[in-house]
């Protein structure tokens, strides 16, 4: 379900998630005042009011810290694409050369970044890896490591462009890791349930002015059914609107591949 949310347009997935929820709430609220009667919601305001405080101050709790984690794991998605670009740019500059492998390997470097862009993109859109781009990294590693070696300047640079490498591998890996979603099943169930329960609650109160009764259930749901979709628009970073692009990788293409 949040994969399918992620992957909706934003305006799409807040209807769904946000609009009908509280909707739902509201509709709630009016029913359930008209089944049971003001006076005996009324008894239950002043226990319910207490134990509402405790489920409010828990779930908000639990909803921040989900906030906060998916925020940081999708800052880190966009540093790791930052890394790569870095990096590839850095093994552009030290394989720099009129010699057959030197071109060969630029020439690796410019076919492993584009399959990058066309290929694990729209993969990583699913939770995937592409194949072709793994292979293309694997042949930049090969066409550099062709590259003689004369000399200790050049030991020197190729140790640094096999380092270089290495951090575009961790940075793909990074990514690759982070593209398949990042809060876990079982936190996701506890999250929808909890914002069922904790607007559920409300149900439970009896106010005199009914509108206002109703006007706070339907602020409540909207709070709290917003924060669950913020964590769902960014729990997959390069999934659906809200998502981290290659637009890095396609500046080092554009400024170094020939």
């Amino acid at each position: 379900m949040p994969l399918f949310l992620t992957a909706l347009p934003l305006w799409a997935s807040g209807l769904l998630l946000v609009a009908l929820p509280t909707v739902v709430a509201m509709t709630g609220t009016i029913l359930v005042r008209r089944w049971l009667g003001h006076d005996y919601l009324l008894n239950n305001n002043e226990i319910a009011g207490f134990k509402f405080a405790t489920v409010g101050v828990i779930y908000a709790v639990l909803l921040a810290f989900a906030v906060i984690v998916v925020w940081e794991k999708f800052s880190d998605a966009e540093t790791a694409v930052v890394e790569e670009a870095g990096a590839a740019a850095t093994v552009y500059r030290l394989i720099a050369g009129p010699e057959p492998e030197r071109a060969a390997a630029r020439a690796a470097l410019g076919d492993y970044l584009k399959l990058a862009i066309n290929r694990d993109w729209p993969a990583m859109a699913v939770g995937r890896e592409s194949r072709e781009a793994t292979a293309a990294l694997s042949d930049l590693y090969a066409a550099v490591l062709r590259i003689p070696v004369d000399g200790p300047k050049q030991q020197e640079i190729s140790a640094e462009v096999l380092k270089e490498l290495d951090k575009i591998t961790e940075a793909r890996r990074t990514r690759l890791h982070l593209a398949t979603g990042i809060v876990p099943g079982v936190i996701w169930l506890v999250l929808f349930c909890g914002a069922a329960l904790t607007v559920g609650f409300t149900l439970f109160f009896g106010s005199k002015n009914l509108a206002a009764q109703v006007a706070m259930t339907g602020i409540l749901s909207v709070l709290v059914f917003g924060g669950l979709l913020a964590i769902i628009s960014i729990d997959r970073p390069f999934t659906g609107t809200t998502s981290v692009g290659s637009e890095p990788l396609q500046t080092v293409i554009e400024d170094f591949a020939g």
